[in-house]
């Protein structure tokens, strides 16, 4: 659709969330602190993209916006598994299901959509704005709004307006193949106080990576794997369709219901990860490896007045499946290498078997989430927002890891050809009562006081590991009980951890003058503890993040340039760090204490009527302020700081010291040094009806680490910096309604790496990459009505 011509005019801004100088081009009016404010009003660091610019930058998923967003980095495991890291509030590691959660917290309209492996991964179609929020929201938005919050707000059904319109596009990528996408959305009134939004997507994506000819000679069994029967070019291609429906109804003048449905599916075959090894955008998988994500959102919105008083009720079921089969066949090859695990892998003749792995797995998630809030007038001196946050979701998690034939003597009970099964149930529970409050000193000077307590009460239950046959000492000789999660052989795993707490925001802003506004802010932000998978190992506790924050939002020369800009400092203490331990489980520490300065400077410029210039960038230095050991000390029920010589005993002390995995000093991994977006625009009259338009942009980021301890830097390697240009050019007929778009992404087919990995903590000479898309050219035609 020709959402330019659709949509408002007020519902423009610019990468930096800037205005327009234009008349006919209001200012943003963003909902950040949960009541509507122009984006240049609000005392916090944000970054909103406007409906129209989503467009022009070609935005249709996450990775798209996220270049645009200097304060974001991100890290995907899969298409459906992606990380998103804040102000370098990241130690790497995290979105396994029994990992910590997010740090990050994402909204969709009013709800939090932010489950345990991850967010939503939303197809980014009609919809209103992206907001990202840099630094603690923990007052208005609670525990996984840590280090930030993102929230995509789609466009609401209009009254009294028929509208409707598509998009079609076709793309090819370099040396891979041809995509296509087709969207559309329509608006009906439905009488004179009700009106449904219907809104809809089917996208191809195209693959580029290739499964090229490899193979594995395992050597305890003599036996070598190949894949053959498996190459083929371009092999990750995936499917994506789904819709939204919204409903509004006016009850009265006063009250307002918007009741939403939402369904999305994706299938992917093959990773989007390549082996250098074996060449540029190469792979070698010896199984087909398939991922299917699903899900459906049912939620609902009400909002009216008590007097003068505004109150807002949101509400939202979640059920998410993601069902993955995946080759962990150098998993296999390692620990025979090391270990010659191979030789113990036999059928029930006692002949050796293939001992390569498959991995099938089985996600099913549920969450529902409450929030109701009241706020008082917003034309008064003394304003106010306070409410109470209900949030509950749990994780069923089945992973089971396959060797074909394997004896009947190791399988998992119940569970042919399974050496090694998961099947545990993972509940998330918090509960919040927040305020905040405003007070307007004079004309100019306002001070900002929030706060927000918590409860949470997290807990994991269920098996995991061996056939007591295979293991003595784990696995189902591990059990202490029957079975409480389905399909487990019986439990030996059933822990709880709780705590309650307190996040706070204090803030001062003072107005210059019309124009122009200066803060500063003291926020705190924090994450729940949880329960580690391994059930020898303490629970992990919450973890918490201070900042101290003076930014400034100024707009000069009647608004034709608009110049934002914050400097921060962040403490964070006892942060959860991921790591495999053995047997490849993901285990849980809190590590260290780390500090993080920086600054971020947004820019928009209009120089003339027609052109538009938007930037921003994001510098950041993100390090350790003490030794990471490695290790829980039980003694103190928290991170090591002194690392004694018997590094697998925690509670002997002893004199000598063994060197600390990471130094005070280290960076933390992932985020870079320098990130920074720009995009120049020029929009032109061509004849009596049409306006053209050339744009280019540019985003790009330094060298950032890609682990935390020094053994992860030596075998992962650095993520290299990079620039990546687009470019797109085209033709609108605002009367007709229409628009032809010609676009080059990734122009110089830069490879913007970003994840380094192995398959397991022992895998460390065949690491992975992560990266981009190659050059993709496409064509875009859009038609309203």
């Amino acid at each position: 659709m020709m959402k330019t011509a659709l949509l408002a005019s007020s519902m423009w801004t610019g990468v930096t969330g800037a205005a327009m100088a234009q008349s006919e081009r209001d200012t943003i009016v963003v909902t950040a602190q949960k009541r509507e404010q122009n984006i240049q009003d609000v005392p916090i660091s944000l970054i909103a993209i406007g409906t129209e610019r989503l467009e022009e930058l070609e935005v249709s998923s996450f990775d798209d916006y996220a270049k645009y967003l200097p304060s974001v980095t991100f890290q995907s495991t899969s298409p459906n598994a992606t990380s998103v890291y804040m102000r370098g509030v990241v130690s790497g590691g995290d979105g396994n299901h029994s990992a910590s959660l997010p740090s990050v917290g994402v909204y969709l309209d009013e709800q939090p959509v932010t489950t345990i492996l991850g967010f939503l991964p939303i197809h980014i179609y009609d919809i209103e704005r992206v907001e990202a929020l840099a630094g603690p929201q923990g007052t208005l938005f609670g525990a996984s709004s840590q280090a930030g919050t993102l929230r995509i707000i789609t466009n609401k059904p209009k009254l009294g307006e028929v509208e409707g319109g598509f998009d079609a596009e076709v793309n090819t990528i370099k040396d891979g193949e041809v995509g296509f996408q087709v969207e559309g959305v329509y608006n009906q009134p439905l009488g004179d106080n009700a009106a449904v939004r219907l809104v809809g997507w089917y996208v191809r994506d195209g693959g580029y990576i290739d499964n090229v000819l490899d193979s594995r000679a395992f050597p305890s069994s003599g036996i070598t794997k190949t894949n053959a029967g498996l190459v083929e070019d371009d092999f990750n291609d995936g499917e994506t369709v789904g819709a939204r429906i919204a409903l509004k109804i006016d009850l009265d003048e006063n009250w307002t219901v918007t009741p939403t449905l939402l369904g999305q599916r994706s299938n992917f075959e093959g990773r989007s990860t390549y082996d250098p090894k074996l060449g540029d955008l190469n792979a070698g998988r010896f199984y087909d490896e398939l991922n299917e994500d699903k899900f459906f959102q049912a939620a609902m919105t009400v909002e009216g007045k008590i007097g003068n008083f505004d109150l807002t009720y949101a509400g939202a079921f979640l059920k998410r499946q993601i069902d993955s089969f995946s080759d962990y066949t150098d998993y296999a090859y390692y620990y025979d290498v090391l270990y010659g695990y191979g030789a113990y892998f036999y059928d029930d003749m006692y002949n050796l078997v293939d001992p390569s792995q498959t991995y099938q797995g089985d996600d099913s998630f549920s969450k529902y989430s409450n929030e109701i809030r009241i706020s008082t007038p917003q034309d008064k001196r003394i304003r106010a927002v306070a409410g109470f946050f209900q949030n509950h979701q749990k994780h069923y998690i089945h992973q089971q890891y396959v060797v074909e034939n394997l004896t009947s003597l190791f399988e998992v009970t119940d569970h042919p050809d399974t050496i090694w099964l998961t099947e545990q149930k993972r509940t998330d529970r918090d509960l919040a009562l927040f305020t905040e409050v405003e007070f307007d000193v004079t004309d100019s000077l306002t001070l900002i006081g929030g706060v927000r307590g918590y409860r949470y009460n997290n807990s994991l239950v269920g098996f995991f590991g061996y056939n007591a046959n295979f293991s003595s000492r784990t696995g189902e000789a591990a059990c202490f009980e029957p079975s409480i999660v389905p399909d487990s052989p019986c439990t030996n795993l059933n822990r709880t951890t709780k705590d309650t707490g307190e996040t706070h925001k204090l803030g001062v802003t003072y107005d210059l003058d019309d124009d122009k506004m200066v803060y500063f802010t003291y926020s705190t932000g924090f994450r729940p503890g949880g329960v580690n998978r391994r059930g020898t190992l303490p629970p992990y506790l919450a973890d918490s993040l201070r900042n101290l924050e003076v930014g400034f939002k100024t707009a000069w020369a009647d608004n034709r340039v608009i110049l934002n800009g914050a400097v921060f400092t962040q403490k964070w203490s006892d942060f959860q760090f991921p790591l495999l331990g053995q047997n490849g489980l993901t285990e849980i520490q809190n590590a260290a204490q780390a500090r993080i300065n920086g600054f971020e400077v947004d820019l928009n410029v209009r120089p003339f009527e027609g052109l538009s210039i938007n930037g921003a960038v994001s510098v950041i230095d993100a390090k350790l302020t003490e030794d990471y050991c490695g290790f829980f000390d039980f003694t103190t029920g928290g991170p090591a700081t002194v690392c004694p010589q018997a590094v697998d005993d925690p509670m002997t002390s002893a004199d000598e010291t063994s060197p600390p995995q990471a130094l005070d000093g280290t960076r933390l991994p992932v985020v870079p040094d320098f990130k920074g977006t720009l995009t120049a625009r020029y929009d032109f009259p061509v004849g009596g009806e049409l306006m053209a338009h050339l744009q280019g942009s540019v985003s790009g980021q330094t060298e950032s680490a890609a682990g935390l301890t020094d053994a992860d830097v030596a075998t992962l390697g650095p993520q290299p910096g990079y620039a990546v240009f687009d470019f797109s050019t085209g033709l609108r007929n605002e009367e007709a309604g229409w628009e032809l778009v010609v676009y080059v992404a990734n122009a110089t087919d830069e490879r913007a790496r970003q994840l380094n990995l192995v398959a397991c903590g022992v895998c460390g000479s065949r690491v992975q990459y992560g990266v981009n898309m190659p050059r993709t050219v496409g064509v875009r035609f859009g038609q309203d009505f």
